[in-house]
């Protein structure tokens, strides 16, 4: 039987990402020995605010050029207090999303059996939601203009842009047999973006009858997140209203040591970039104290999108055995178990 090795690209990043990169790293190997079929080779990268510090760039020239004979990009986290934020974001992060055209960004918001979760009375399946965020334009697309006394922020919404998120939407919830598409807007207040954003919505949906389509207004679907997260199943949204919800939906799931995200292009002209949601956490960083759980769930999605969603599962499935069983868990959940403990759990699970 012939081994498929897939090269990886690791970008470790800042704070506590390497840690828990090195944790994704270690399940990945143990699912392809135990598969037999599937294997991975790691290149690291060391592109993070330190070699911004040394260098001037978050990432070299031809990072892009690099990067791009590789089949997956893993991701840790990005940031430190010294470099200022957009620095950050936009020399490495949105410069690989927005480079790469992955426009999908893919975040699972599921309540697995033994997380915790801080609503009340609410049952654990009706924590199951997909986020679909565009990921390539809109709010971040990094266009405006600031001066001394003025700054202005452009959003860019284009019918192909909208139009392909849309339906992207649409075609997973066919795919996975959910019901629903929620789409995420604000086109009361404003009256030309998510106008424009609507109208696309309200076409597409009309392509697919099979799925109910729902529309609602950023902030009241904050408010049903909380209230009555059963009434989402895949959600689309913006760039900006995506990134904002997913983390309320991170708090509802078990918090952000648990949140995963992929970055992806569906057209796989580029490789597509899998991470965590959660931060740099700097305080931390070198104590043993990150949750892997949210980095390997990423890496779960990684096997997902190179075509072994049994593999996936069995990933996703090891982390929830590991939470149900209520042993190993790091203080973000309410545990003192470290990172390094965790990872050896799941592995044992595998």
């Amino acid at each position: 039987m012939e081994t498929k090795t897939y090269n990886i690209a690791v970008i470790g990043g800042d704070g506590i990402g390497p840690e828990v990169c090195g944790a994704a790293k270690q399940v990945l190997q143990r699912i392809a020995e135990k598969d037999g079929r599937i294997a991975f080779s790691f290149t690291d990268f060391p592109w993070s605010c330190t070699w911004y510090k040394e260098t001037g760039r978050m990432m070299p020239e031809d990072g892009l050029d690099i990067l791009k004979r590789f089949d997956a990009i893993l991701l840790g986290a990005v940031g430190r207090p010294d470099v200022p934020d957009h620095v950050s974001l936009h020399g490495l992060l949105l410069a690989i999303r927005q480079g790469f055209d992955q426009y999908v960004n893919l975040r699972p918001v599921k309540l697995l059996k033994g997380a915790p979760c801080p609503l009340k009375d609410v049952r654990r399946e009706d924590i199951d939601m997909i986020f679909v965020r565009e990921n390539s334009e809109g709010e971040y697309a990094g266009k405006g203009i600031l001066e001394a006394d003025r700054a202005e922020q452009v959003g860019v919404f284009t019918r192909r842009g909208c139009e392909r998120i849309i339906r992207y939407a649409f075609e997973l919830a066919r795919r996975e047999n959910r019901r629903r598409v929620t789409s995420i807007s604000k086109g009361n207040a404003l009256n030309f973006s998510m106008v424009f954003w609507d109208r696309i919505f309200a076409e597409v949906a009309k392509d697919y009858p099979d799925i109910e389509a729902n529309s609602l207004l950023v902030d009241a679907a904050s408010m049903f997140m909380v209230r009555d997260p059963g009434r989402f199943d895949v959600v689309v949204c913006s760039n900006l209203f995506g990134d904002i919800l997913t983390d309320l939906g991170a708090a509802i799931a078990g918090g952000m040591g648990m949140s995963a995200g992929a970055n992806i292009d569906p057209e796989r002209r580029f490789p597509s970039m899998f991470e965590p949601v959660h931060g740099s956490a700097p305080d931390i960083m070198g104590r043993e104290m990150a949750n892997p759980m949210a980095t390997v769930w990423a890496a779960s999605q990684m096997l997902d999108h190179l075509g072994r969603p049994d593999l996936g599962k069995r990933v996703l499935d090891a982390i929830e055995a590991v939470l149900e069983e209520g042993v190993w868990r790091t203080p973000d959940l309410g545990g003192s178990a470290k990172t390094s403990d965790v990872t050896r759990a799941i592995l044992e699970k595998l």
